[in-house]
């Protein structure tokens, strides 16, 4: 998404601060606080929550000045917003700022729908906004590092694991919405092709919705790639393994170490090597391109229109023939659909 820069100079000649509000004071948009809070050339306005319990959180965690509305933040007249409310909020916060001129970044997913997400992007792009989709996972050092490793190599396949046990917090979506999607727009990342086939198998195991998904995907460049999650596993675990015709690469996102075989001989032996990876804070990599992007005028890392594909195939997913969505496996704790 194009725009104009929203930064200015002052008297003396300096760039002004940007003025970036929150929305959302929960775990992720306090995250997006804390973080904007100490970058250079930034002046956060505040941070919005209707529960008073996540504002006062926010001021012990951040110091920030807090509003209670939407309405009251906005008109202290903030250059940009970052949105971390719930899913289901996104389209009428996004629109409300996007109104005012003020440019977005909303979390992953962009939407509840794809219908909402592009009513956002085409918003965005009538006002000449920036408009970034928060896919945090691109800004993590460990998948910029195999990023780098494929480049101009031919990819083969793809796979990916995102484990871990069931989250309190969550109630009304999936993991295919929950985690999947962070997976989806890596694959169509790295591949820079659009998915084209999605054969999907989900059961709901303990969750009301599905907590077990195993996706398997084909690219428009004919690249195979599947994704293994769930809400079962007792710890976390993050993983990405990519063969190319010349490489095979694995990394783990969470004690982000890459490794890379490469000089395949046919009597089957091969070099490894680790790879360098970077130590950035993900969401500060994503909150900075964010800014640049806002300053820039340029197109953002992470565009609505990609937010929108993303979101598109893991609905998709859900759409699946009813023969593909297996019945609860056992009983269990069930999650409380909002």
């Amino acid at each position: 998404m194009m725009s104009s820069t929203a930064s200015t100079k002052n008297t003396a000649g300096n760039e002004k601060a940007l003025r970036i509000g929150v929305v959302g004071a929960g775990v992720m948009g306090t995250n997006h606080a804390r973080v904007l809070a100490g970058l250079p050339g930034v002046e956060l306005v505040g941070i919005v929550d209707p529960l008073q319990a996540h504002r006062t959180r926010a001021v012990e965690i951040v110091g920030c000045p807090t509003f209670a509305t939407l309405e009251e933040m906005l008109d202290t007249g903030p250059d940009a917003v970052t949105i971390a409310a719930p899913t289901h909020l996104h389209r009428d916060v996004a629109l409300a700022c996007i109104a005012r001129k003020i440019h977005v970044l909303v979390e992953k997913p962009i939407a509840s729908s794809v219908e909402e997400g592009n009513e956002i992007v085409t918003a965005a792009r009538s006002a000449g906004v920036t408009l970034m989709v928060g896919h945090v996972e691109r800004f993590n050092p460990a998948v910029a590092a195999i990023k780098q490793a494929i480049k101009d190599e031919e990819i083969l396949s793809i796979a990916i694991t995102r484990v871990g046990p069931f989250p309190p917090r969550m109630s009304n979506v999936g993991v295919v919405i929950d985690l999947a999607v962070h997976d989806i727009d890596l694959i169509r990342w790295f591949t820079e092709s659009d998915i084209v086939d999605v054969q999907p198998q989900l059961a709901s195991a303990v969750a009301e919705r599905e907590d077990i998904a195993l996706l398997q995907f084909r690219t428009a460049s004919g690249v195979l790639a599947h994704i293994n999650t769930n809400w079962l596993t007792p710890f976390k675990a993050r993983s990405v393994t990519v063969a190319t015709r010349g490489k095979y690469v694995q990394g783990d996102l969470l004690t982000r170490q890459v490794t890379e075989c490469f000089g395949f001989q046919r009597d089957g032996s091969y070099s490894m090597r680790h790879l360098s990876v970077g130590h950035d804070e993900p969401l500060r990599a994503e909150l900075v391109a964010f800014l640049d992007a806002v300053r820039s005028g340029n197109a953002p890392a992470v565009t609505g229109d990609e937010g929108v594909a993303s979101l598109e195939i893991a609905i998709k997913c859900l759409d699946a023939p009813a023969g593909s969505i297996a019945a609860p496996l056992r009983k269990g704790p069930r999650a409380v659909a909002s």
